[in-house]
């Protein structure tokens, strides 16, 4: 796409509002049963509780099938490169590691969700969209080129509401600890740049709007109600709307009460299983393939990880298949 492309884009969403492009992404058939699956993104990745659930809703749901799920998530990342002037490190961006996670872990589809961080909590800037949109282009052609499916996920919610500390509306000095009151508009605009592009994707999935409409509709009878304590990490019903929002987009519907779902979920000991598992993995898969964040964190082997996890999975198939 030429940078003419992406300016005419930025136009468009700038003139017309994000909103005029929901519902345009492609949805192609997808399978996740017998994949190799890379989750990518920031520090709420890294959190990692909502591929929990979807590791637990599709294990549950499916005893009889087999699911093979890596999210390696990393705190600051952004895909575009960017970082505010008084970041205590430069953040870490997922293409210095994309080669060599592509490479270690050879999947079969590559989930990435990246925005929330790449916009710098400012105001918008056409040269930092500029940036955001050639590095998931960048992402894209790097994991079609691995051989791999791609879904594309939308930066999840900034709730200005819940940040305790947003800068004035006339400062310069926009960053995580004070960021931009209308930071969520930013990345709208992002996520629904995702949405109108004709990147070559299977399937494009839109976080922010249901967190946003299920944000607002808990506040008319709680004004205190929040997904994310800090405005930016998701806390567990959060994550389980995002992990909900990806399953449904996939074919496997979960439905019903947010809150009742979690706590049926977080009651069934298998849950628990999978969540120890998940993380323990993770941990093992991102200090393998290693990552710069203020220091290098790089170990030299996988194979204590993955062999615990095969233990781990052996029990968790117990209880799914009894």
């Amino acid at each position: 796409m030429t940078q003419n492309t992406r300016r005419s884009q930025i136009l468009l969403l700038l003139l017309f509002g994000s909103s005029l492009f929901c519902g345009l992404a492609a949805q192609n058939p997808l399978d996740l049963h017998g994949k190799r699956i890379l989750i990518l993104g920031d520090s709420i990745t890294q959190q990692g509780t909502y591929v929990s659930f979807i590791s637990y809703f599709l294990q549950k749901r499916n005893p009889d099938l087999d699911y093979d799920i890596i999210s390696i998530g990393l705190g600051s990342e952004t895909v575009a490169g960017t970082s505010e002037p008084n970041h205590p490190y430069p953040r870490p961006c997922i293409h210095s590691r994309l080669d060599n996670a592509l490479e270690q872990t050879k999947p079969d589809i590559v989930f990435a969700c990246y925005g929330m961080n790449d916009g710098i909590y400012h105001p918008l800037s056409p040269d930092r969209f500029l940036a955001y949109q050639s590095g998931i282009e960048s992402l894209v052609d790097k994991i079609r080129a691995a051989q791999a499916e791609v879904v594309l996920l939308t930066p999840p919610l900034f709730d200005a509401v819940a940040k305790k500390s947003l800068a004035p509306p006339d400062s310069n000095d926009f960053s995580y600890k004070t960021p931009y009151a209308q930071y969520n508009d930013v990345l709208k605009t992002y996520g629904k740049w995702i949405l109108l592009s004709s990147l070559s994707v299977n399937r494009k999935i839109d976080l922010n709007t249901p967190m946003l409409e299920y944000n607002q509709h808990r506040r008319k009878t709680d004004p205190l109600f929040h997904l994310a304590k800090d405005g930016v990490h998701p806390g567990e019903l959060g994550h389980l709307l995002m992990a909900t929002t990806i399953l449904n987009a996939c074919e496997v519907q979960v439905v019903g009460d947010l809150t009742e779902i979690l706590a049926t979920t977080k009651a069934d000991p298998l849950y628990a299983e999978i969540d120890h598992r998940r993380r323990m993995r993770s941990k093992g898969w991102l200090e393998y393939i290693g990552y710069d964040r203020g220091k290098v964190v790089k170990i030299d082997s996988i194979d204590e990880t993955e062999a615990e996890a095969a233990k781990l999975q052996v029990a968790i198939d117990q209880m799914r298949r009894l």
